[in-house]
């Protein structure tokens, strides 16, 4: 089993900045990524990030691209994702997830996820 605890999140005024953290606990050392989606009011879930733990490749939905880095620190066992220029549409619960085999869809096959952390950006 794993469990992942999210940590960072708050309210931020537009173009302010946040990080996020994940702590992974368990059996995490089979796992093939670590990665990010959020669910806004009313709206379904979307991917925002992920990152492979071997090659630490990383993946950024369009909307976040340019804005938002992920980045891991395999020895803390934590994954961050690092925040910038934050806009109201920004505004949602973040989820951590852990995905423990290869999949090239990052939309899809993710075997564990945190409770969220409520980010919220004000205009």
């Amino acid at each position: 089993q794993v469990q992942l605890v999210e940590s960072g999140g708050g309210l931020v005024q537009a173009g302010g900045s946040l990080r996020l953290s994940c702590l992974a606990s368990g059996r995490t050392f089979s796992s093939y990524a670590m990665g990010w989606f959020r669910q806004a009011p009313g709206k379904e879930r979307e991917f925002v990030s992920a990152m492979t733990r071997s090659s630490g490749r990383t993946y950024y939905a369009d909307s976040v691209k340019g804005r938002f880095t992920i980045s891991t620190d395999n020895a803390k066992n934590t994954v961050y994702l690092q925040m910038n220029s934050l806009k109201p549409e920004d505004t949602a619960v973040y989820y951590c997830a852990l995905k423990e085999e290869y999949s090239n869809n990052w939309y899809s096959g993710w075997n564990y996820w945190g409770q969220g952390t409520q980010v919220t950006v004000s205009s």
